[in-house]
């Protein structure tokens, strides 16, 4: 009962379940990915760009509501807009010359790019019970490629090599874009992230559609059946960017990319219950390992609370940089720094300066 009361806790429940909701809306997006498909519309720059306007109109509104200095640096979010936006199209482009299963697969990389990425540069520490979690989620997912080859369901695509090479690409956008992400959500602010993220990554894709797509969209007949499911797309997408970085402050981007996995488990239940189709018995042991694995990821969530406390301490130097000129000097009086240490007294208390590194002084009143 104690291990169970250990593992199954607050933050475990609610990263589970919030996990899921963006799993399935991933999903949802595939489905509206593939309608659109169906009738011959293929901008995946396009339909991303909707959701980076809705972005950039609610979460900017708020914004300007506020009326809040930035606690980062606005060219932080170019980069990150850029990355984003081009990871997107890249994995989406990888449909067009590599099989379905193919694409499954190398989509893991991600999870492996994302937690060295955290190491480096986020200073994350995984222990044993975290990778092994990893293992067995990665385990479910290459159940799920196995039983689309045993069931045949597995064609040839017409450039493998250079479609496995475009997901490789995307997935490690992904990784980075998730990474950072989680970096600023954690140091600098939610509505603020995704505000520049959907302003930079609309103008992005802006560009990028009047050179890439721009003869696609004049060749559209807007009809219900291509409206419908476009806007669809975009308002999923919308939702799954808002959600997004709770569920980074909470439980970090590996987890993010490990709940994500189950979108494919959760197109099979699609697959079944709304087309009647039939599916290999692989696929419900592969959604089985892939919920244990997360479980055993997320459990127990209190032993890493420390580790998370130490990156919001960190966030002071990140709001240093972004604009220290706009914190009143008296909140920091009583921080101590590395260098010259100097702490000063008002109405009789005494000046003292002490000169040593490293070394802290405490004011005697006088």
């Amino acid at each position: 009962m104690m291990i169970f009361k250990h593992f199954w806790t607050k933050r475990t429940l609610v990263g589970l379940g919030l996990g899921q909701f963006l799993s399935l809306l991933i999903t949802s997006t595939g489905f509206s990915s593939s309608e659109l498909a169906k009738i011959g519309i293929n901008a995946p720059t396009s339909q991303s760009f909707l959701n980076y306007v809705l972005l950039a109109v609610v979460y900017g509104g708020v914004m300007l509501y506020r009326r809040q200095a930035l606690k980062a640096n606005w060219y932080y979010y170019v980069v990150l807009g850029l990355v984003d936006v081009e990871a997107n199209y890249l994995v989406v482009k990888a449909y067009q010359y590599t099989p379905i299963t193919s694409v499954m697969l190398l989509d893991c990389w991600s999870i492996p790019s994302v937690m060295l990425l955290t190491y480096i540069f986020l200073k994350t520490k995984y222990r044993f019970r975290k990778v092994a979690g990893v293992i067995v989620c990665v385990a479910g997912l290459v159940m799920v490629v196995f039983s689309d080859v045993h069931a045949g369901d597995r064609s040839g695509g017409s450039n493998p090599r250079k479609g496995d090479l475009l997901v490789i690409a995307g997935a490690t956008l992904y990784a980075i874009s998730n990474v950072s992400e989680e970096f600023l959500v954690k140091n600098a602010d939610r509505v603020e992230l995704m505000s520049f993220l959907g302003l930079f990554g609309a103008i992005i894709s802006a560009i990028q559609i009047s050179i890439v797509e721009r003869n696609e969209l004049k060749s559209i007949h807007w009809t219900s059946g291509a409206a419908f499911p476009f806007f669809g797309f975009s308002l999923a997408m919308f939702l799954f960017y808002s959600f997004v970085p709770v569920l980074l402050k909470m439980t970090g981007s590996t987890m993010l990319n490990l709940s994500l996995l189950t979108s494919d488990m959760w197109a099979v239940v699609i697959r079944i219950f709304a087309y009647h189709e039939k599916v290999d018995w692989m696929y419900f042991l592969a959604f089985f390992a892939v919920m244990v694995g997360l479980i055993i990821y997320s459990g127990g969530d209190k032993d890493d609370d420390q580790s998370r406390d130490e990156v919001a301490e960190r966030s002071k130097h990140f709001d240093e940089e972004a604009g220290s000129n706009n914190i009143n000097r008296a909140s920091m009086a009583g921080s101590s720094k590395m260098g010259n240490d100097l702490t000063t007294s008002f109405g009789g208390r005494e000046i003292i300066e002490n000169k040593g590194i490293g070394k802290h002084v405490q004011g005697e009143k006088s």
